[in-house]
């Protein structure tokens, strides 16, 4: 054998060698290093992938009498009403799944989060269950972020504001996530559940810590009881989109009077958009006792929320949805059949504020043709507008939408502007 046919056959020897020894190793001794492109390619596939959702914009609940309720949100709490329509036609009650629907909507803001409540003038809805716990599913609510939980929650003593903590609870050390956040919950005059919430200088999102003399800053978030974390993360994290932000798990004394649940102990999940306030998930680990929501709910039930979601696509978004076996509240997609046009009867907005028991309006359009009704008391306005003129969704602040429920029931609004 010649020399190089020597070399040649050493040279493949050990090539065989070495094989042999890589395919028997076992897998845990390779490394990603070793290998990049495979879970490189992975994760840069994930980072391409858009989520449909890009904005969490509203969270609202329906209302029992919107004149009191707006009484509550300027006076107990300085929201300040931003919008006030009434709707009532086809589109609004396929979109709502609700015959018959006429309602009164008033969007209310609050450092830069809105939110909208809506009294069904017809038909009414039953009232919030009185015997309502912290751990049914049907519990949401919105946290208010103060910078000073002292005097906001002397501010509410005030007020009279129906307890459901015992007071005000500041989380312990052994909750690594949550340590030193104090907290309070409590009702508006429906039985909705809020809650006011002041984080310390290392929690929080960033723009809760600048100096302000305002007591009561923003919405940090809403939160959702919910029966199972996983199976809710695949509805609002693996199929809308939102993105897992943080978890904790709580427990304690001072989570247990926080809630009024004895033995509550919790896994809570935070989710975020683009934009808008978080979204939290609060799962009862104990006690197992929290009711499912009702089958027979409806959007003028007073213990209805939406949270409201905004999309580029919502074609794209509704497909996901059904295949995914998503209940669909709304009929489908429900859109606005007309154009809008600002200076025309189909597009008449009227905006009324109402300072000292004095109206003042601003309109667009043939504004003498219309009888325009307004009404003030303490210093609050109503503005209505004659339905046979309005394009509800639209006026709405969305030119398409679609309503569906969670995996536990919670109402979700998908709109696109």
């Amino acid at each position: 054998m010649s020399r190089k046919l020597q070399v040649k056959f050493i040279r493949y020897l050990w090539l065989g060698i070495i094989a042999c020894v890589v395919a028997i190793a076992p897998i845990s001794s390779i490394t990603v290093a070793q290998s990049p492109s495979l879970p490189l390619q992975i994760v840069a596939q994930a980072k391409d992938t858009e989520p449909l959702v890009k904005e969490v914009a509203t969270v609202g609940m329906t209302v029992s009498d919107m004149d009191e309720a707006i009484a509550f949100y300027t006076q107990v709490l300085p929201f300040e009403v931003i919008d006030d329509v009434e709707v009532s036609s086809r589109e609004y009650e396929l979109l709502q799944g609700v015959f018959g629907a006429r309602s009164r909507v008033v969007k209310m803001q609050l450092g830069e989060e809105v939110i909208e409540l809506t009294e069904y003038l017809t038909p009414k809805g039953d009232p919030i269950p009185v015997d309502s716990r912290s751990n049914d599913l049907w519990f949401q609510h919105m946290a208010i972020v103060v910078n000073d939980m002292s005097k906001a929650y002397q501010h509410l003593r005030q007020h009279d504001v129906q307890h459901v903590s015992t007071s005000p609870q500041k989380l312990p050390e052994y909750i690594k996530a949550a340590a030193g956040i104090e907290a309070f919950y409590f009702r508006d005059r429906d039985g909705h559940n809020l809650e006011i919430i002041a984080y310390p200088p290392d929690k929080g999102d960033p723009r809760w810590q600048k100096p302000t003399e305002d007591l009561f800053l923003g919405i940090d978030h809403t939160a959702i009881a919910v029966s199972d974390t996983e199976t809710s993360l695949s509805f609002y994290r693996d199929l809308l989109g939102l993105e897992l932000a943080g978890e904790s798990e709580n427990y304690g004394t001072e989570q247990e009077h926080l809630n009024n649940v004895f033995g509550a102990r919790l896994q809570i999940s935070g989710l975020k958009a683009d934009k808008g306030m978080a979204v939290e998930f609060l799962e009862y680990l104990t006690p197992p006792d929290g009711r499912p929501f009702p089958n027979d709910s409806q959007a003028n039930d007073l213990w209805h929320w939406e949270t409201t979601l905004v999309v580029d696509n919502i074609e794209q978004t509704a497909q996901s949805l059904k295949q995914e076996d998503v209940e669909f509240i709304s009929s489908g997609i429900i859109e606005s059949d007309k154009p809008a046009l600002k200076d025309t009867a189909e597009s008449y907005v009227l905006r009324t504020r109402c300072a000292n028991g004095l109206a003042s309006q601003t309109h667009n359009g043939m504004a003498k043709s219309y009888v325009l009704r307004t009404r003030c008391a303490n210093g609050l306005a109503e503005s209505f507008r004659l339905a046979s003129q309005t394009q509800p969704l639209r006026d709405l602040g969305f030119s398409q939408g679609l309503l569906v429920r969670d995996p536990d029931g919670h109402g979700v609004k998908i709109v696109q502007r």
